[in-house]
């Protein structure tokens, strides 16, 4: 399974975003969202290396809030297991 991840867009080089979040950085394509529809400073969802939609900050936290629940859960209690 893919997630889209939420990210803060901190620099654009032509098509190309420099985005953070949670102190990782990654570059992104903005070929499917267009350059001239985000800025520095935006929310934006990065999905396998793209920029697929920008989104305010309110729903960036809230995906990061239950993305950080899901991390939280310890493996083993994850998956289910054989009986």
């Amino acid at each position: 399974m893919c997630l889209g991840i939420p990210m803060q867009i901190t620099a654009i080089d032509g098509l190309v975003a420099r985005c953070e979040a949670k102190g990782a950085v990654r570059e992104a394509t903005l070929l499917m969202v267009g350059p001239d529809e985000v800025s520095i400073g935006d929310y934006v969802v990065v999905h396998l290396g793209h920029v697929i939609e920008r989104i305010d900050a309110e729903r960036a936290a809230e995906a990061w809030a239950i993305y950080d629940e899901m991390l939280a859960v310890p493996a083993a209690e994850s998956v289910p297991q054989p009986q």
